[in-house]
């Protein structure tokens, strides 16, 4: 028999959901623009993103001359140490649906997949949200219980 989350851990499971969503679209994001990012850097174009630099505020400059602050080694960053955050709501999420090891193999792949990130977000919200309410919805009482007795217990004789 598989386990299952405890009914004590559904408020923790929803908040560790909520933080995983949030991670999962902004490590998507940076993913997406590490890979325009790349491709501007390593075609023929071979430009990178330069910020407050004498070609303009935002201005794409040939690669390795970039004088002021450089935004394609920024994003390279900020994706880099936020994959780190996201692979922690990751871990707490898989960790309290308690799931198999597999399933988190596939949450981490969403960091460093193109677009995976925004179609797991999705479909595990779903899932696990119609999993919380499934078990809330089995664990209700279905009926009210019948009015106690107004007659006295009878005790057993031996």
């Amino acid at each position: 028999m598989p386990l299952e989350p405890k009914r004590a851990d559904f408020g923790r499971i929803r908040s560790a959901l909520t933080f995983y969503r949030v991670c999962s679209v902004i490590t998507g994001t940076f993913l997406l623009l590490l890979c325009a990012e790349m491709l501007l850097k390593y075609t023929p174009l071979a430009v990178e993103l330069e910020l407050g630099g004498s070609h303009g505020f935002l201005a794409f400059v040939p690669e390795g001359t970039v004088k002021a602050v450089n935004i394609s080694t920024g994003i390279l960053i900020v994706h880099g140490w936020f994959y780190v955050v996201y692979l922690f709501s990751c871990f707490q999420l898989w960790s309290r649906m308690r799931w198999g090891f597999s399933r988190f193999v596939v949450l981490a792949l969403g960091g460093i997949i193109p677009l995976l990130s925004f179609f797991l977000e999705g479909r595990i919200a779903r899932e696990v949200l119609a999993y919380l309410a499934g078990r809330e919805a089995a664990g209700a009482p279905t009926s009210t219980p019948p009015p106690a007795s107004t007659q006295p217990p009878v005790e057993a004789s031996h």
